[in-house]
């Protein structure tokens, strides 16, 4: 029986999305959304402030345990999302989030701690562009001026009523969506329609 680990991964929104969107090398908008292959996705619940706890995930994840409110903390292939005081969403390279779960569960022996693994949770959907945050804005009551929302925060927030994690990467500004593979599909289309009036595109990846 093969390893679900090993299995190709497929997004949320790849069996229809070639029907509404074009090759990237006919992309004419500088606006683009594209659908990630979905990394692996990992529920931390613990209190970031013991300092057992700390070392033990820090030990893990380099260092990268974000505790001040909506921050992120990227290296390498992991990026650490803060969602609340003590639950954080860890994002790891496809394929690779069994090994880092195992690393945690050891580390964490014999403290208050969970380590889930939720990775057919969520799909990650990728907007980019000049015009991105004039796009979101149309659907997601977050204040996403850059005085407000900058590279490096996360947010939990409704996008046209679909939850959403929503993440800004870049000044360009880059966002990466995150919302219920079950509510996939229909953020897709939204943002597919959101941005037509920007002449923006969606990519087959």
């Amino acid at each position: 029986m093969a390893n679900a680990a090993d299995l190709p991964r497929v997004g949320a929104v790849a069996r229809f999305a070639s029907a509404f969107a074009v090759p990237p090398d006919r992309a004419g908008g500088a606006l683009t959304l594209v659908e990630m292959i979905p990394p692996g996705q990992i529920n931390l619940r613990c209190d970031g402030h013991d300092p057992r706890v700390a070392r033990a995930v820090g030990g893990v994840l380099q260092g990268l345990l974000p505790v001040n409110a909506n921050t992120v903390q990227s290296a390498a292939d992991v990026t650490v999302l803060w969602l609340g005081p003590d639950e954080w969403l860890i994002l790891t390279a496809p394929g690779q989030e069994g090994a880092v779960i195992a690393q945690l569960r050891e580390a964490l022996t014999g403290l208050h701690a969970a380590v889930t693994d939720v990775t057919g949770n969520r799909a990650l959907l990728r907007l980019s562009g000049p015009s991105a945050r004039e796009t979101l804005q149309k659907g997601c009551t977050l204040d996403l001026h850059p005085r407000g929302f900058r590279p490096g925060q996360c947010a939990q927030s409704l996008l046209a009523r679909a939850g959403i994690i929503l993440h800004q990467r870049d000044d360009a500004p880059t966002y990466d969506i995150l919302p219920r593979r079950s509510f996939a599909e229909y953020v897709w289309l939204w943002l597919s329609d959101a941005m037509a009036e920007y002449n923006g595109r969606a990519i087959s990846g």
